[in-house]
């Protein structure tokens, strides 16, 4: 055999530096948690928007830092204020 047969068997190449995924640090502890006079309310946009990526994705814990308990309320007021015409579904524009 040859070894261009053998080439075909090559195992993938792993991701260098270039092609990492995108790391996102959080804080230790819920802000929730750690500030108890935080309201979580779909009327809030301000700080609902904090939670909401810019394709109108909600996102996830391990990028927001929120505990459990929190992110169900979190995504709960979002969905609510999607509802409401108060936040967009996505950020894409009609053409």
């Amino acid at each position: 055999m040859s070894r261009d047969s053998d080439s075909s068997e090559r195992r993938p190449r792993r991701s260098g530096g270039e092609g990492r995924s995108k790391y996102f640090s959080r804080p230790r502890e819920c802000q929730f948690c750690a500030d108890k006079t935080i309201i979580i309310d779909y009327k809030n946009i301000k700080l609902l928007s904090k939670f909401v990526n810019k394709e109108g994705k909600i996102r996830p814990r391990r990028q927001t830092g929120t505990c459990a308990k929190h992110q169900r309320k979190v995504t709960k007021s979002v969905k609510q204020a999607r509802h409401m015409a108060l936040l967009q579904f996505s950020n894409e524009s009609l053409k």
